[in-house]
């Protein structure tokens, strides 16, 4: 069962109940959006990988002088149709957050619809929205509330690629700290790119292998769909002392990338995909000092599975418990220069013999930006460096102001290393991109 109509009930009887319609309640009502158009060529073949434009409209009005709506769509098509050929099924969404395709070249989507409302000092965002854990450049500690769509691997901004999600969020305050209590009743987890897409996933990081000759058999997977069992929660505890922003912070929740078990039978191996509930814990810390600031995010997740490449294993995967976390340093002591680097670390309780992935991974990142002709042209440079298997991406961009409401962009993708590895998977991939960007 997916999120039920039951949902719709409930979250219409709340908004009746914090927000009392008065008679100028479109009085403030706003009109905005972004119309984008994109293209990308492919650095080994030349061919287009991808042509789309892309309308994003967004609505915002008053129902009170306490309560604010904000209603924002997507329409996108894409004439070569090679980042998620035909018509996705959608089976990854729930029925209130899946897309709307027409054709196999147009989707439509209600990307966030939330209703802002305060009672009392408590700040409430009900309905499907974004809900941010963590700013780390190009990883994912604790950030792991929201599924990703995977359809460009993870080349788009998180806020581009993010799947918001029909939530209850409030903000408490507790004296000098702030609650955040999180129910998520939608059932949508991330978006893996089907066989066949372009950025379609081959590492054996991720895809389990079967020997030469031997039948696969893919079985439909075993997806959560009930509502209220099936919810998340989560929580957060924040708080600014001595200089520093801190968060504890606590999720229960599914994982939402599935877990891909491989199930040998004298008829062949058959894949089958299910989801599991992990617990999170973390933290997040922050200071400046100078011209520098520091951060971290901390996280401690259980039950998670990774792939093993031990024949005589039973299903091809092994459970552990995963402690993460990531540290950064950015600098902002040059005239019109901002530069970032990060260590990301993942290390495993638990690391048997045939674990594909290393027991501990560590990724490196550096990030330049800098603003030239008075800040009309932004460069940006983003390296992505895994020190265990020595692959990578590099993200390099150019984005100038024409005029007020007008950007024009020009960027470039470059995948290296083995094969095998979670980027060098894409070493084919390679990309440069045009653009341009109009808002009103």
């Amino acid at each position: 069962m997916r999120l039920v109509p039951s949902i719709r009930t409930t979250i219409g009887a709340l908004i009746l109940a914090t927000a009392p319609v008065s008679a100028d309640m479109f009085e403030n009502l706003e009109v905005s959006g972004i119309a984008e158009t994109s293209l990308a060529l492919g650095l080994s073949d030349g061919s287009l990988q991808k042509s789309t434009v892309t309308l994003t409209p967004e609505v915002h009005f008053d129902l009170s002088s306490r309560t604010r709506v904000t209603l924002i769509g997507r329409l996108r098509s894409d004439l070569k149709d090679t980042l998620e050929p035909g018509r996705p099924d959608g089976q990854a969404r729930a029925t209130l957050s899946d897309r709307w395709h027409i054709g196999s070249h147009l989707e439509a989507e209600l990307r966030e619809a939330y209703l802002d409302t305060e009672i009392g000092a408590t700040f409430l965002r009900l309905g499907k929205q974004q809900i941010v854990w963590g700013q780390a450049d190009g990883l994912k500690v604790l950030d792991v509330l929201n599924p990703q769509s995977f359809a460009e691997f993870i080349l788009p901004d998180f806020e581009d690629s993010r799947i918001p999600l029909w939530a209850a969020n409030a903000e408490i305050p507790v004296g000098d700290l702030t609650l955040q209590l999180i129910w998520i009743p939608d059932t949508t987890y991330d978006e893996i790119p089907e066989p066949g897409s372009a950025f379609a996933f081959t590492s054996p990081l991720i895809v389990p292998s079967a020997p030469p000759g031997v039948p696969v058999t893919f079985a439909d997977a075993d997806k959560p769909g009930n509502a209220f069992t099936d919810s998340d929660v989560a929580a957060k505890l924040s708080a600014f002392t001595g200089g520093w922003d801190l968060s504890l912070n606590y999720a229960y929740h599914y994982a939402d990338r599935p877990v891909v078990r491989r199930i040998a039978s004298a008829q062949g191996i058959t894949i089958r995909q299910n989801y599991e509930r992990s617990h999170l814990l973390g933290g997040t810390f922050s200071n400046v000092f100078g011209d520098i600031t520091v951060r971290g995010e901390i996280g401690y997740a259980t039950n998670k599975y990774f792939r093993t490449d031990d024949m005589t294993d039973q299903d091809g995967v092994v459970r552990a418990n995963d402690f993460s976390y990531v540290l950064g340093a950015d600098y902002a002591g040059f005239t019109d220069w901002f530069l970032s680097t990060q260590i990301f670390q993942s290390h495993l309780s638990k690391a048997p013999l045939g674990l594909v992935r290393s027991g501990t991974e560590t990724r490196a990142t550096f990030l330049a930006r800098r603003s030239f002709m008075n800040e009309a042209l932004l460069a940006e440079a983003l390296l992505i460096q895994s020190l265990n298997d020595g692959d990578g991406l590099l993200q390099a961009s150019l984005v100038y102001e024409w005029r007020s409401n007008i950007r024009l962009k020009a960027g470039a993708d470059i995948f290296y290393g083995k094969r095998d590895g979670l980027f060098g998977q894409f070493r084919n991939k390679d990309r440069i991109s045009v653009g341009m960007e109009v808002s009103f």
